[in-house]
């Protein structure tokens, strides 16, 4: 195991944003096909009873991002800044000689009111860094841009204008919007239009981007060790998917509703906010499911085919062997698989990930257990994370 262990130089931390964890072949779903995620899971150890922090996006992620609850870091919803203060992944591994950079979502709000009380200059490192949650951003990018909003400085943006996808916001007219039989933009805010495909071809997507802006970090690191935060936007709304994968599933496809009326009786309060929240009134309603589900699934069978160009890159340029691979989700999925009014899980977002190096791969919350394939059902959280990506790269630093 320690000759194994040290061979290992980088680590590959990829996020999919609102992956239900039941959604993966390995996890059980009978129809899905994810056979590169599978894969991964069949070399590795996968976490079966693994719980996040927080039931929204932001909050979850700053309890991965720096280790500790949310009552410590104190970025309790979306849009709360993640205080100057709080060290992160990042901030740990500085000190070691490694790389930790971002492709994709993070959902740090920068504290600019911290800065600027402490005097940091945040136009450049380390003030820099400590606004973007401990990341050098090599591609962030939050992924939600509203119709009407003019997009300047997104990369991705930008691209898809050169590629000839013209206005303002590209990404909410193309990548996120379809066409009607009459030619009228199809907004992807709207439920009602899941099932049409994308304007955009499916290589010009965002999932696709975001891979390969992961394998021109990768390329660019040469031999200096790193850890890369690939935080993928999607399977998270606007639900639309580019062809062939807006069709590629059906309502046979969907995993039946688990509810019972006794849910709503005298709910608890926080569970009563909930249910009336809009969108889970919203995915409570006949029909809706059944239009929404498959082109999600399709999402996660596009991304899954993503995570298996990632492998085949790294053992084209020679990084199989020295890098690990975790895979995981940011935090709750609410509403795709219940009735959206009352199943929020008891365990605050159960979550599945996978580590993998060449042969020896594990699943996420996080140990290193060469030639090992199994699942673990030991309850874990996703605050283990950082302290198991740090203790890691800390034995195998260039600078100790």
């Amino acid at each position: 195991m320690p000759n194994q262990v040290s061979q290992i130089r980088n680590v590959l931390f990829i996020m999919a944003d609102q992956l239900r964890w039941d959604y993966l072949a390995c996890a059980g779903h009978p129809t899905i096909r994810t056979p590169h995620i599978d894969a991964l899971a069949a070399r590795g150890v996968r976490f079966s009873n693994a719980f996040v922090q927080g039931p929204v996006c932001g909050a979850s992620r700053m309890s991965t991002y720096t280790g500790r609850y949310v009552t410590s870091h104190g970025s309790a919803w979306n849009f709360v800044p993640l205080s100057v203060g709080q060290k992160t992944l990042g901030d740990h591994l500085a000190p070691h000689g490694v790389c930790c950079a971002l492709v994709g979502k993070t959902h740090v709000e920068a504290d600019a009111e911290g800065a600027a009380r402490l005097g940091l200059d945040t136009s450049k490192s380390p003030g820099l860094l400590a606004m973007q949650g401990g990341f050098e951003p090599y591609e962030r990018d939050d992924g939600i841009w509203p119709p009407g909003f003019k997009v300047k400085g997104n990369r991705y943006c930008d691209e898809l204008r050169a590629k000839g996808y013209l206005g303002d916001n590209p990404w909410h007219d193309y990548a996120n919007s379809s066409l009607g039989e009459d030619g009228e933009l199809h907004s992807g805010w709207s439920l009602r239009w899941a099932r049409e495909p994308a304007r955009v071809a499916e290589e010009d997507s965002e999932t696709p981007y975001m891979t390969r802006r992961a394998m021109d970090f990768i390329r660019q690191q040469g031999e200096a060790p790193w850890v890369l935060h690939l935080s993928y936007i999607k399977p998270h709304w606007p639900y639309v998917a580019p062809a062939p994968y807006h069709a590629m599933y059906g309502e046979s496809d969907i995993l039946p509703v688990r509810r019972h009326e006794a849910e709503r009786r005298a709910p608890h309060p926080v569970y009563r906010g909930f249910m009336n929240y809009t969108p889970s009134v919203t995915f409570s309603q006949e029909g809706v499911r059944e239009t929404v589900i498959p082109t999600y699934m399709g999402l996660i069978s596009q991304l899954d085919d993503q995570i298996g160009r990632l492998v085949a890159f790294l053992k084209e340029v020679g990084r199989d062997q020295d890098t690990l691979i975790v895979f995981t989700r940011e935090g709750l999925n609410k509403a795709r698989n219940s009735s959206g009014r009352t199943r929020w899980p008891v365990r605050i977002g159960r979550c599945r990930f996978s580590l993998e190096k060449q042969g020896d791969s594990r699943r996420f919350r996080l140990f290193l257990l060469p030639h090992a394939a199994f699942g673990r059902t030991t309850p874990i959280i996703a605050i283990n994370c950082l302290r198991a990506i740090h203790r890691f790269d800390k034995a195998n630093s260039v600078t100790t």
